[in-house]
Formats: structure tokens, sequence, C-alpha cells
């Protein structure tokens, strides 16, 4: 998918189950140690559930024990950070590039060389697991 066939809102209505919407769409958040992907072992390339974007290498991937997938890079371009000061607190939100769908927060408290700390939810993402 190009730049020119991100879905609309519609598209994603119908494409996107109630919790990705809310999650993606609506800046939700999923449950911490619920989602499908927390400890995803396999090999391959995380991308956008709205749009297909490639967003982390699996081998990016660590286990932070905090309840939400959580990776030290993102691919170059991939994501956007977004300064949130909701909740009354300040954080740095993390969206798609090419559809700006929420994913999730990233902390400057992960362990790996980058120091980074992409937390994002598991609804939002899907693995195309390399063959």
């Amino acid at each position: 998918m190009d730049d020119k066939n991100i879905p609309t809102e519609e598209e994603l209505k119908s494409k996107l189950t109630p919790e990705q919407y809310q999650v993606l769409r609506q800046k939700g958040t999923e449950a911490p140690f619920s989602g499908k992907l927390l400890h995803e072992k396999r090999e391959g390339m995380y991308t956008c559930a709205a749009c297909g974007n490639p967003l982390f290498p699996s081998d990016a991937k660590f286990d932070s024990g905090t309840g939400w997938p959580s990776f030290d890079q993102a691919l170059p371009g991939a994501v956007k950070e977004i300064t949130d000061e909701s909740h009354g607190m300040v954080r740095t939100e993390v969206v798609c590039a090419r559809c700006e769908s929420h994913l999730g927060h990233v902390f400057d408290d992960g362990p790996t060389q980058t120091g980074k700390r992409y937390c994002m939810n598991s609804v939002c993402l899907d693995l195309e697991e390399k063959k």
C-alpha cells in the first residue's frame, strides 16, 4: 500500500475491531498484559494494523515487563512522535507516519544502546512473519 491508498475513516471503521478502532483512532489503551503480541517471539516485521505501514523489526522487540510489547527502535521514518499532555502528565505519543493512527508512547528508559522504550498496544500491530 502506498501513501495514496491510506484507508478512509469509514474504511477503518469497517476493517478494524471496535477495540482496535478505539485505540488506533481514538487514542485508547489496551489493558496491560492482555495483548496478543506481548509474548510474541516469531521473526518478522510489525506493521500498523490500520494501514499496513512497516513499523518495527522483530529484532527490536524486548520484554520491558510493563505489560505492552516494547521495542528499542522504529524503522526510520515509520512513526511520528507528538507531545502528549493528557492525563496530567507529559509523555511522547507515537503515531503511524502514514495514517497517523495512535500506536502507544515512547519513553527514554529503554535498556539498550538506543535508550528508547516504544511501548505499543498489541491491537495496533500486525506481525508479518518472516518466511
